[in-house]
């Protein structure tokens, strides 16, 4: 989740050699032979996505989809820190407040964006190196190669700030086997270039230091046989996958009381921490978190997903809770955020379902048009096994369920 309203883009996809680009663009669109490149430009914002890097990313890609000498195209960050941190909550905080139709516009974008990367029909690989947060896995965890390396950290920190995964989030941790994707949108947890590795989030871990070399080799050679030069032949011990027997037996089930039960009484020491984590985040957020993850389960591919992420981050911000997250975390830093309601168990079940009522004439209805990239990618064999307020929706839940 992350918009700002204004963004600059400097575009040399028309070149088919490497061309200098303005440093105060917000993202740059760079052509080198067969090789075109998506350079997110923000650096001292962890290159947070804004509302008009979203749309030029969008453009590139269509056009460069049509383009027979574009080959390969890949994503990267500007600076040291970040590839993606997520975006301007600042924003989503002011235009939740003055205008709500902004929030709606972006998300749809976004999402939009997400699926055409998912389809894309050439090779697209994403460089997750260093903090790849919420956002910046919605443009990143959907690509056809992934590279990770011993800097990545990766995760969907939404239920921090009243909200709930989005971009595609809950299509890619409700589809990691066992309950650890359950366990990290809970939580807000953060996980390792080789966690994502393990839990499928992506496929080749690369050390930081080759990445230069690898992007030279992407310029000359298909994209799997320069990724296959450079990813190491055995991956980092994944740290998260040790803690997966209380994870499966905590999270299992439908019913979030009974899971933070279970955490609580756990003999493992991580999953009281993680009952603590969860106690603290939005009652509403981490409830309808929990009922999107499972319900992403059962949807066909990730633009179902999306669909319903849309009526989800739509109802979310036209509440309480993301205001307020935002403004205890960012605004005015107090980190004591007042949730309405405060508890779980003032959350009801038809509050619930009616995050995920249809919009009606203002559904996210995306095209499944274009084919994905091969791909190759398996998930590690260790693993196997106008918006009405939710107030007026559960009324009209509670009209039809009586009807």
């Amino acid at each position: 989740m992350s918009h700002t309203k204004s963004s600059r883009a400097e575009s040399s996809s028309s070149s088919n050699t490497d061309s200098s680009t303005e440093s105060g663009s917000e993202v740059l669109l760079q052509r080198d032979g067969s090789l075109a490149r998506i350079i997110l430009n923000r650096p001292r914002a962890l290159n947070a996505l804004t509302h008009g890097m979203i749309r030029s990313i969008a453009a590139a890609l269509t056009e460069w989809a049509n383009e027979p000498s574009v080959r390969t195209v890949l994503l990267t960050g500007s600076g040291d820190r970040a590839l993606c941190a997520g975006g301007d909550i600042v924003s989503v905080y002011r235009d939740a407040r003055t205008d709500p139709d902004e929030n709606a516009r972006f998300w749809a974008d976004e999402y939009i964006l997400n699926a055409q990367i998912k389809r894309y029909p050439k090779p697209f690989v994403a460089l997750m190196d260093r903090i790849v947060l919420g956002g910046g896995v919605g443009i990143s965890g959907h690509a056809s190669h992934r590279v990770v390396t011993e800097r990545t950290r990766l995760g969907m920190p939404e239920t921090t700030i009243g909200f709930v995964p989005d971009v595609g989030g809950t299509y890619l941790y409700s589809r990691i086997p066992g309950e650890i994707g359950t366990h990290l949108a809970l939580t807000a947890g953060t996980i390792t270039g080789a966690d994502a590795i393990v839990l499928g989030l992506a496929d080749s871990f690369v050390h930081s230091s080759r990445l230069d070399s690898l992007i030279d080799a992407l310029k000359r050679m298909p994209a799997a046989a320069a990724i296959a030069e450079f990813a190491e032949s055995r991956v980092p011990g994944a740290p998260l996958l040790a803690e997966r027997a209380w994870i499966d037996e905590c999270y299992a089930g439908n019913d979030l009381s009974s899971i933070i039960e279970r955490l609580q009484n756990s003999s493992a020491a991580a999953a009281r921490v993680a009952a603590t984590a969860i106690l603290a985040k939005s009652p509403t957020a981490v409830t309808v978190t929990l009922e999107s993850l499972r319900r992403a389960r059962d949807l066909a591919d990730l633009e179902d997903v999306l669909e319903q992420e849309y009526r989800v981050s739509l109802r979310m911000v036209a509440g309480h809770d993301v205001v307020e997250g935002i403004r205890a975390q960012v605004i005015d830093k107090d980190r004591n955020p007042h949730w309405q309601p405060s508890s779980l168990n003032a959350v009801s079940k038809t509050d619930v379902q009616a995050y995920f009522a249809p919009l009606r004439e203002r559904e996210l209805r995306l095209s499944r048009t274009l084919a994905p990239a091969e791909s190759g990618t398996s998930v590690d064999p260790r693993l196997t096994g106008e918006i009405q307020t939710t107030g007026e929706l559960r009324q009209n839940t509670e009209r039809e369920a009586t009807a």
